[in-house]
């Protein structure tokens, strides 16, 4: 009796469930990409405490995602499924306009407290929806190359759902006054229930059509869970490569407004640069899904890492490139965007499914670290710009107000933007050559 056929997903059930991806995108975009300069160009406050404040509810993150992962595997017990905790997800919508609709009375430190509150709770809520629904790929029943299939067209979708914000965002709020950052992120916020609603929905379908694997019949502690995920020496290298490799994307989208502004005198240029950047991101995953064939994930990702470092230290000759040489980078940039994220994502339940051989089934422990770590990166990266930002002596201030910016705060904004991403994407090099799961590609 011959083998029986790999579960492959149909397109519908793969474009339903990913489109969950779309407002996910929009909330991974749109406070990395505006926040930092939204405090420090429109309400006042000063470089390193805006940093701090994008920083700190990261920290709250760290503890909360793992915690949300063991409970989504409670949830999947009880019930079946996960999908409970997706829906209380959809309230992100509410904490997005109120993070960018700050009192007109507030500027400086008061409006930091602001955003910082509003920013836990969407955190707290993007958790309660990310946690479970990339949790779904580790719980289907489906081969390695399957599972990076299904992660290209979550991949795609989400770099559609970043592209739609990075240019929207922008160009919405490029008078630079409070009003329209609120209008833009009441606009996106209805984006984000939708599309949310829409992957909800094909979550169910894709799990029924393939099946699911169940987590361990018995309830752990958390403390438990988090042992065994941290314990894992394959997904410890993963999971501390993509540390670094989110810390480095998420820099870049802080800073690219801070680049188009003071290298090249337009904060127009945005839009242009963001478009650069996710375009070639949205056709680049079939490109990484035959590298991936051809060499494996692990030997993908180092690629995509190395030729990140190339393109961000031809950045540092700034503004002599011209615009055109620039975007040419930024394109190169973004397609290896397309291979970390595609390449670390799918690597993920690859870990989970070598954990299950070994008598684990702790998918959304897994799941819950790794997005804890996400969610750190996002921070770090934002701090680190603006720290850079505070030694160069970058001057903040207001809606209508210039500031000329010193010589060592305009070197501080490049050097920020290429050099210091460069070192840390070698750092997350460094540990990803650690990782020994994907010896070998297997072939279906």
């Amino acid at each position: 009796m011959g083998a029986a056929k790999p579960v492959r997903a149909t397109l519908g059930q793969l474009a339903s469930y990913s489109s969950g991806s779309l407002g996910m995108g929009v909330w991974v975009t749109v406070p990395g990409l505006l926040l930092l300069y939204f405090m420090t160009h429109t309400l006042g406050v000063s470089p390193l405490l805006a940093g701090l404040t994008l920083l700190l509810p990261k920290v709250i993150d760290a503890v909360v995602h793992p915690f949300l992962g063991s409970l989504s595997d409670r949830q999947a017990r009880a019930h079946g499924h996960r999908r409970r905790m997706m829906w209380w997800g959809l309230g992100l919508a509410i904490a997005m306009t109120a993070m960018f609709s700050v009192p007109p009375a507030l500027e400086g430190a008061g409006a930091a407290v602001w955003i910082g509150a509003w920013y836990i709770v969407g955190n707290l809520l993007f958790a309660c929806f990310q946690v479970p629904y990339l949790t779904t790929p580790s719980d289907l029943k489906i081969s390695y190359h399957e599972r990076t299939r299904v992660f290209m067209f979550r991949m795609m979708f989400l770099t559609v759902g970043l592209l739609g914000a990075g240019v929207a965002a922008p160009a919405l709020v490029k008078s630079g006054e409070r009003g329209d950052y609120a209008q833009m992120a009441i606009i996106l916020s209805v984006a984000m229930v939708v599309t949310g609603v829409i992957g909800i929905l094909g979550v169910r379908r894709l799990t029924e059509h393939t099946g699911v694997v169940q987590p361990d019949a018995h309830d752990h502690s958390f403390a438990e869970d988090f042992r065994v995920a941290v314990r894992d020496r394959d997904f410890r290298a993963l999971v501390l490569s993509y540390l670094f490799t989110g810390t480095v994307t998420h820099l870049f989208l802080a800073a690219v407004p801070f680049y188009t502004q003071y290298v090249f005198g337009s904060s127009g240029l945005t839009s242009l640069f963001m478009g650069a950047f996710l375009g070639p991101a949205v056709i680049a995953g079939p490109m990484w899904l035959a590298v991936s064939r051809r060499i494996g994930k692990h030997r993908g990702l180092l690629l995509s890492q190395l030729i990140f470092i190339v393109g961000s230290l031809v950045l540092m000759a700034g503004g002599l490139l011209g615009v055109a040489i620039t975007v040419v980078v930024v394109v190169m940039l973004g397609t290896s965007f397309a291979g970390l994220q595609l390449f670390a994502f799918s690597m993920v339940p690859d870990a989970v499914a070598a954990a299950e051989k070994r008598g684990t089934s702790r998918a959304g422990a897994y799941t819950g670290v790794w997005t804890a770590t996400e969610a750190t990166g996002t921070a770090i990266g934002p701090y680190v710009y603006s720290a850079v930002l505070a030694i160069g002596g970058f001057v903040s201030t207001t809606a209508g107000v210039d500031v000329v910016q010193t010589d060592s705060a305009q070197a501080a904004l490049v050097i920020g933007f290429t050099l210091v991403p460069a070192v840390l994407m070698a750092v997350a090099m460094v540990f990803q050559a650690r990782y020994r799961l994907d010896g070998a590609a297997p072939k279906e």
